[in-house]
């Protein structure tokens, strides 16, 4: 006969719990569930993708940003979902941010 824990990290806990706005921050052990990756993945994410920084706090607990989760959600999918490797991501992210336009305008566009 097997027994059933419900204790706070098992998954009929965290379906009881209330929701978060969308504008929370998250810990590492709720985006890794969000993702359905390990929160070792995260970390090592981190390590590789300088654009991921979630703020930690004392005792080096991480909290994501909603831009963060949105980011580690599109690292996951093109290395999971579309096959591309570490490098392929991090070329990708590089490009992309050098695609995006400045927000603030350029010296020779200021009005005279």
């Amino acid at each position: 006969m097997t027994e059933t824990l419900v204790g706070p990290g098992s998954a009929e806990d965290r379906a009881s719990r209330p929701t978060k706005a969308a504008s929370a921050f998250r810990t590492i052990s709720e985006v890794a569930d969000e993702l359905d990756v390990a929160q070792h993945v995260l970390r090592f994410w981190e390590s590789k993708f300088p654009q991921v920084r979630p703020l930690k706090r004392g005792g080096g607990r991480r909290y994501y940003r909603p831009e963060d989760i949105d980011l580690l959600r599109r690292i996951r999918s093109l290395l999971y979902d579309e096959g591309y490797t570490i490098k392929g991501v991090q070329k990708l992210l590089r490009v992309r941010r050098r695609a995006t336009p400045a927000a603030t305008p350029a010296p020779a566009e200021l009005p005279a």
